[in-house]
């Protein structure tokens, strides 16, 4: 009874031993990451709502430096108060008719035209901005549901072989060869994996809900198990991808468009210092009255203003060279944020590709190998039923750390393409 009892367990735990790392190719109908990512831009309503401002802005460009609309005047010139609708009582009385124009210094409207430029180009590249920051939010989504969903695999694997040994060990304590704590140790084990399970599966309902909504899709809409996913291997060296992040990162253009449109604004401040001119023309009909013939007459003439307000001037172009160096400054933050971000992420792939490889390569092989040799040592009587369990639970927790390096590793790299402004080949 001994021997076929302790021969049911070795066929039991063989099945632990079989790789784990494979069973993600059973995932039916696999969602795939590209044509998220395209969903997610084309309906993310963030993205419409910063297309839309990019838009406005461009607009503004073409009412940017255009000129006021003229100013067309009628009015009765020299009226009698005594008679206001006689116009031929009194030679001096008429009717006029005047057009005027406001027309800016020389210079002001290029520069005001310039400055919607500028401003514009900004926006698109927040836009643009934007539209990388959603991508790397797909991504990051993506790839802690496929750690959720290897977890959930390695957990159902394992419930099933915890259910095997409690009936197991239920067995041999109730022939009188086995021991209560062997019963009690493996039915908490299997209530812990339950346990797991359960936060599992509400962690990827959080997780779905996530990602469907940077879809714009009902936040209860079902995410298929994700597939098998492969290290990305990142062949860049530091100064590689901080030259790829300033010819790409769309944010260095946009504070670059910001620095443009400060200097722009105080060039304009300065031509604050000079007036802008307005041009009239009018017309005077008078009617004969008085023995006089009531020649019409014309009159024109040019005003401007006086720019005496000098101090209201002066801090114009206080405002501009402080907006000038605050968005300078901010390009150079920008610029050091990029630096560091680029060495950490590497120095991060770096650890959880390595940590990857030797879960694959080494530890999980030498972990399924310890638990045959307790088995092994169980099946002749040399050990005891705890080694076995706890070969049995080392072996799923490295499994786990594995897919948690994997899925760590392509995080980091979409991080690192966030930071870069390009997808890396």
């Amino acid at each position: 009874m001994n021997i076929s009892i302790r021969f049911l367990l070795m066929s039991v735990l063989c099945a632990s031993l079989s790789p784990t790392l494979s069973l993600a190719e059973k995932s039916p109908e696999p969602a795939h990451l590209d044509a998220l990512v395209d969903e997610a831009l084309a309906n993310n309503p963030e993205i419409k709502a910063s297309e839309a401002r990019w838009q406005a802005f461009s607009e503004r460009v073409r009412q940017a430096g255009t000129f006021e609309d003229p100013m067309l005047m009628l009015k009765i010139q020299n009226a009698l108060v005594r008679d206001p609708l006689n116009f031929n009582r009194d030679f001096m009385t008429a009717k006029v008719i005047g057009i005027s124009q406001m027309l800016p210094f020389f210079g002001k409207r290029a520069l005001q035209r310039e400055g919607a430029e500028r401003a514009a180009e900004g926006e698109r590249w927040s836009f643009a901005e934007r539209k990388l920051e959603l991508r790397r939010m797909v991504k990051e989504t993506w790839y802690q549901l496929y750690f959720v969903d290897r977890s959930l695999e390695i957990v159902e694997k394992n419930i099933g072989i915890l259910d095997d040994l409690t009936r197991f060990t239920e067995t041999m304590y109730g022939v009188g060869q086995g021991l209560q704590q062997d019963v009690l140790k493996a039915q908490v084990e299997r209530s812990k994996m339950e346990d797991m399970r359960i936060s599992l599966r509400q962690k990827r309902r959080s997780l779905e809900a996530t990602l469907n909504t940077l879809l714009y899709r009902p936040a209860g809409t079902v995410v298929p198990t994700i597939a098998e996913v492969d290290l990305t291997p990142v062949d860049f060296d530091d100064a590689e991808l901080e030259r790829l992040a300033a010819e790409n990162r769309p944010l260095i253009r946009a504070l670059a468009a910001q620095v443009e449109k400060a200097r722009v604004s105080r060039k304009l401040g300065e031509k604050e210092f000079y007036p802008d001119f307005t041009v009239a023309l009018e017309y005077m009909q008078r009617d004969p009255a008085m023995g006089e013939k009531g020649f019409d007459m014309y009159g024109a003439g040019v005003t401007f203003n006086l720019p005496v307000q000098r101090e209201r001037r002066h801090a114009m172009i206080a405002e501009a060279e402080s907006e000038t160096r605050m968005a300078q400054e901010e390009l150079n933050m920008l610029r050091n944020q990029i630096r560091f971000g680029i060495a950490d992420a590497l120095a991060q792939l770096e650890r959880s590709r390595k940590l990857a490889e030797l879960y694959r390569g080494g530890i999980i092989p030498q972990a399924g190998h310890s638990l045959e040799a307790a088995m092994a040592a169980y099946r002749v009587g040399k050990a005891d039923f705890m080694n076995v369990l706890d070969s049995q639970m080392a072996l799923f927790n490295f499994e786990r750390e594995y897919y948690d390096a994997v899925a760590e590793h392509q995080m980091q790299l979409a991080q690192l393409e966030g930071v870069v402004g390009k997808e890396l080949p």
